[in-house]
């Protein structure tokens, strides 16, 4: 009878150890997809198609440079994105309320791993990239979804421009970064 017990007692530990261990997972596939919806924020994007490449830095300091991308509406962009930090830091396009959502979740599951197109880890002194096509026009979030990172203020905008007015809009924001950056 004793043995009977322990039985039933080891099956149920199991089967709730499964039943987490399947809530985790779904959670988890559905914090990612649902940031990730074209409607939303785009699709990922062909390399052949890129129409050009942003540099993007992570710092300890808890900050993207730059913090704000101005696009067009259809736009494909390489996000190159280097950690200059020594933690580990993430780059994450998503709506807002999406990524605030992600970044409970990743609370909870720190360790968690990444492989959706619109999202980069990057270890200390290296770099990764995102290529991304915006297709809505609108505000699109970018985050570093790490523990403790968010909260401190690693959050960043993307602007997507309707036709014309970004090309015009690109111009009036030019940083003086990106103007020492080019050769006379």
């Amino acid at each position: 009878m004793k043995s009977k017990i322990i039985f039933k007692s080891s099956s149920v530990l199991l089967l709730c150890a499964l039943a987490l261990a399947s809530a985790s997972a779904f959670a988890h596939d559905k914090g990612h997809g649902a940031h990730a919806d074209a409607q939303k924020i785009g699709v990922a994007g062909l390399a052949a198609r890129v129409s050009r490449t942003v540099d993007v830095d992570m710092s300890d300091a808890m900050r993207f440079t730059p913090a704000s991308v101005l696009v067009k509406q259809g736009e494909t962009i390489r996000f190159v994105v280097k950690n200059s930090g020594k933690l580990k830091h993430e780059f994450v396009l998503g709506g807002a309320k999406e990524l605030k959502e992600h970044y409970e979740l990743m609370k909870k599951f720190p360790e968690m791993e990444h492989s959706d197109p619109n999202m980069v880890t990057v270890a200390s002194g290296q770099a990764g990239e995102v290529i991304w096509q915006f297709t809505q026009a609108g505000e699109i979030a970018f985050a570093c979804l790490q523990p403790g990172h968010y909260d401190a203020g690693m959050k960043g905008m993307v602007n997507v421009a309707k036709g014309k007015k970004a090309e015009k809009a690109k111009a009036a924001v030019q940083t003086p970064d990106e103007h020492a950056s080019h050769q006379h």
